[in-house]
């Protein structure tokens, strides 16, 4: 049996772009990707703290150490720059597997930085 496990989260990033006219996506300083082992194009779930929202795009990745954390096209409507969110993606695992799995979580400061 296969299952679903969270594989990658960003807890608490602050939205500091939201682009309505852009295709689609979300666009993460490569730094916090890399740190949550998050590639480009793959999917994740996004949390608003602030409002309840949860939406589904892919990840464009944004410049090195810039803490960039842009909701672009028709998610841009369910953001405000300086909301908190959750970025979180997924893996499907066989049942075994899953058991002894250790997902990326990163904790960035107030400023998406990733901590010392």
């Amino acid at each position: 049996m296969m299952i679903e496990v969270m594989k990658s989260k960003i807890h608490r990033v602050r939205v500091t772009q939201a682009e309505l006219n852009y295709v689609g996506s979300i666009t993460i300083d490569e730094d916090l990707m890399e740190a949550a082992d998050i590639i480009a194009n793959e999917k994740v779930q996004i949390v608003n703290n602030n409002n309840g929202a949860r939406l589904e795009t892919y990840v464009i990745p944004g410049k090195r150490g810039s803490g960039i954390i842009c909701l672009n096209g028709a998610a841009a409507r369910l953001v405000q720059v300086g909301d908190i969110v959750i970025i979180i993606s997924y893996a499907t695992l066989d049942r075994e597997e899953a058991r002894n799995f250790k997902p990326s979580v990163v904790f960035p400061d107030d400023h998406n930085k990733l901590l010392p």
